[in-house]
């Protein structure tokens, strides 16, 4: 009976119930084209320049300045140091993993007849890893704070019956816990199930035989200092394939369109541990884990054009659309404490699999100017603007989205980056550098920092092969907020990212 009454609510209800966050928008949102060598070491200043597999992901009109057919591969090692501070405590860590992080090749057909303007036109595709999402650190420190509030929150915001939370005769915790998800406010209840069950809260009545309707919760832990130990663990990536068509007018104006297709593979695991020594407390050590999976495909276009105003001097213009996803999550939680129910430990082999939804990034547009000097060098700057108030999660009718999306236009802004690469030729090697600064999508910056960072490298042409070597650091500061409710202090994170990536690139 429990069963069908929760699938009833469910389905006159939305399904959206996991708590989605700007978190999540602005993840999805970057889009740090890791890219060959070449394209790295100068920053990824390739608007206006073109000539470059990577570059076809900044301006689509980039594939007709080739002369010939190319194609490129690359790989990249990847290094995060991450360096924590949480109350009165710091730590350390370092994350490096090696990944192939570009692939592509750009087909050059000419034009046989040389009274026509259009000199020739090109198809490409080229992959590219748009974002890298390993990572893991631990914030240790004391607080005042407990985990407890995060459940409480919950329980008595949601105004959540204690009947709800009960066991009927036969019933076991984890089919209890994964009816519950079934609910419009199904994550919700699933917590302030998680801290009934596991000893952490009570209803405020425990003792009264008819405190069914009961809504009000107290906490079993004694307010004081607590020990907490928070891991963030996390790894994937989010990947782009583009198949671009471009051509080449005159040798003067050079246009392009890129179809592209995306990909998120996202894993996420959190684990809090906390112990207290406090006077009166019923519970002094509780563990909280979560593993999220989500998995993501979308869509979007770009239009590029390049100019050569003179033989030396380009200009550049590109359009990149909005992403259009489609994300699936999938969350499994675990909880303890020692004054759990004995039975909470099989909540672990319960995975929740929400709803499919929907995500719109926001688009960027991309102006860049280039000056070659000859065969000796180049330098190039590219300015971008992306405006973060325009993510948005769908369908926009959906109560919890609607308020999501304003949370976004009042927190979100627009941002701007700047790229400058530089390149000097002596014979067949190529001496290359380049620095790149990216503003926080956030109104206050202090929460998720400013990026910037730079970039150096060397390349040797042996004729109809050439191998590119480059270097990149760059650095942010992040305060990365625990959990949404509740215990919402955060851990100060500031991220160190360096790479070293080796391109081989070949006529075809």
């Amino acid at each position: 009976m429990k069963k069908l009454l929760m699938l009833s609510i469910g389905l006159l209800s939305s399904s959206y119930i996991l708590a989605q966050d700007i978190t999540d928008a602005v993840r999805y949102s970057m889009d740090e084209i890791q890219g060959t060598a070449r394209f790295r070491a100068m920053s990824g200043a390739f608007g206006a320049l073109g000539g470059d597999l990577s570059s076809i992901n900044i301006n689509p009109a980039s594939s007709a300045i080739f002369n010939n057919s190319e194609a490129s591969l690359s790989l990249g090692l990847f290094n995060k140091k991450n360096d924590i501070t949480y109350f009165n405590g710091q730590n350390s860590s370092s994350n490096s993993n090696v990944d192939l992080n570009q692939l592509g090749a750009a087909f050059v057909f000419k034009n046989v007849n040389s009274n026509s303007k259009w000199k020739k036109f090109s198809l490409s595709i080229a992959y590219d890893r748009s974002a890298d999402f390993d990572d893991e650190w631990v914030a240790n420190g004391t607080n005042t704070n407990s985990i407890d509030s995060y459940f409480l929150t919950y329980a008595n915001n949601s105004d959540i019956q204690f009947s709800t939370l009960k066991l009927f005769p036969g019933e076991n915790i984890e089919d209890a816990y994964a009816d519950i998800g079934s609910l419009q406010n199904g994550y919700s209840i699933q917590q302030a199930f998680l801290g009934y069950w596991s000893g952490i809260l009570d209803p405020e009545n425990l003792d009264d035989d008819t405190n069914d309707d009961e809504t009000n919760y107290i906490s079993n832990v004694a307010s004081g200092n607590f020990n907490q130990n928070y891991l963030y663990a996390s790894n994937g990536y989010n990947g782009k394939l583009a198949f671009n068509f471009a051509a080449d007018y005159d040798d003067k104006l050079f246009f392009g369109i890129n179809l592209n297709s995306h990909f998120i593979n996202y894993e996420k695991f959190t684990r809090l541990r906390e112990t207290n020594t406090n006077s009166g407390s019923v519970v002094n050590n509780i563990g909280f884990e979560n593993l999220l999976l989500t998995t993501g495909s979308g869509f979007s276009f770009q239009l590029g054009t390049i100019a050569k105003i003179t033989n030396d001097f380009r200009v550049g213009l590109s359009y990149n659309s909005p992403t259009w996803y489609r994300i699936s999550d999938e969350l499994t939680q675990g909880i303890n404490s020692n004054n759990a129910d004995p039975e909470i430990n099989y909540i672990s082999s319960i995975t929740n699999i929400y709803e499919e939804y929907k995500l719109q990034t926001p688009g960027k547009v991309t102006g860049s100017i280039a000056y070659i000097f000859g065969k000796n060098g180049l330098i190039s700057f590219d300015y971008s603007v992306k405006d973060y108030t325009n993510s948005k999660f769908k369908p926009t009718t959906d109560v919890f989205f609607s308020s999501l999306n304003n949370q976004i236009s009042n927190e979100l802004t627009s941002s701007a980056s700047y790229k400058l690469g530089g390149e000097y030729r002596y014979k067949q090697v190529s001496f290359r550098g380049g620095y790149h600064f990216e503003e926080s999508p956030y109104k206050n910056n202090d929460f998720y920092g400013d990026l910037d960072g730079y970039s150096f490298g060397l390349g040797y042409n042996f004729g109809n092969f050439n191998l590119d070597l480059a270097y990149s650091q760059s650095q942010r500061d992040i305060n990365h907020q625990l959990y949404n409710v509740g215990l919402t202090d955060t851990a100060s994170v500031q991220s160190k990212y360096s790479d070293f990536i080796l391109t081989l690139g070949f006529d075809i």
